[in-house]
């Protein structure tokens, strides 16, 4: 089906359980609908960059919400100094309100994420209202699942970079890195410490009990798909986070971006337009869900 007619979104405001006003776009359904669709995105990454995924979704006859993270893009208050905030709030309070808002009791509804995004399901405290989940590049964020090179860019982000630029600025100037949105305190704090374990949060002792307790009540089907060029959450990482979902159906998938004639994949192009081969994989897999009687 052509994407061609790329319809402007319309602008919402979510409104989340704490009061914070979430800036999120919606890219309506062409054609017959077939379903909701919440984009859940990675950390530091603006909704803008999935800007491509959710035309071409709504003209595949999924109504497509993109959202900016509360401190991120669109969201982003007048300044990140003195900002606070927990890291967990993106999912249980942000996502939360997106699910709630593209929730109907006419169509399923479906979701996409992108690395953060395969963490904040398990956290949604309405993850039941999700038919189905696939995600992109999810991985447990420890430098020991890297190649060596990788865990050496790392380890110099976590231990000099970023706690020199946080000490300056009073957030992470992540923009000066090349790397995304600048991230607020609490946000690079949880991060960094979670990332120096190889199970994530899991691995925690001040919440890893309670976070698998959260994960255990997920039964979405999900699929976790990770190119092998993934530096940043190879397939040996998602498999030491998706573990956690213990009693979903899980399927993992490795993907091959030569052999798929993709190009090069790695942590971000999941989301660029030579990837559509696998944005079809995710919306075959959604179109294949048939509402219970």
């Amino acid at each position: 089906m052509s994407t061609h007619a790329n319809p402007k979104p319309q602008t919402l405001t979510l409104q989340t359980d704490d009061g914070y006003p979430i800036t999120a776009l919606r890219y309506a359904a062409t054609g017959p609908l077939r379903g909701n669709l919440v984009v859940a995105g990675a950390t530091g990454v603006p909704q803008l960059f999935y800007k491509k995924f959710a035309v071409y979704a709504a003209a595949q006859g999924y109504t497509t919400l993109t959202l900016d993270y509360r401190g991120i893009g669109l969201s982003k208050p007048a300044t990140l100094r003195g900002f606070r905030m927990h890291y967990l709030d993106w999912a249980r309070q942000d996502l939360g309100a997106a699910v709630s808002a593209m929730a109907s009791d006419t169509v399923p509804l479906f979701m996409i994420g992108h690395s953060f995004g395969g963490h904040a399901f398990g956290l949604l405290p309405n993850h039941r209202k999700v038919a189905r989940f696939y995600t992109f590049a999810t991985g447990a964020g420890w430098h020991g699942w890297m190649p060596a090179l990788e865990q050496f860019k790392v380890q110099v982000m976590w231990r000099i970079l970023g706690p020199l630029m946080t000490r300056w600025k009073g957030y992470l100037p992540w923009s000066k890195l090349g790397m995304g949105e600048d991230l607020p305190l609490g946000v690079y704090t949880d991060w960094k410490h979670w990332c120096s374990y190889p199970r994530y949060f899991f691995d925690d002792p001040a919440m890893g009990a309670q976070v698998q307790d959260l994960f255990d009540d997920v039964t979405t089907p999900i699929v976790a798909a990770n190119a092998t060029d993934d530096l940043w959450a190879p397939p040996a990482s998602r498999d030491a986070f998706m573990a956690a979902y213990r009693y979903t159906n899980l399927q993992s998938v490795d993907i091959d971006p030569k052999g798929r004639g993709l190009g090069a994949i790695g942590h971000m192009g999941y989301f660029r337009r030579q990837a559509q081969p696998l944005w079809d994989d995710a919306l075959r897999w959604f179109g294949e869900h048939r509402k219970p009687a």
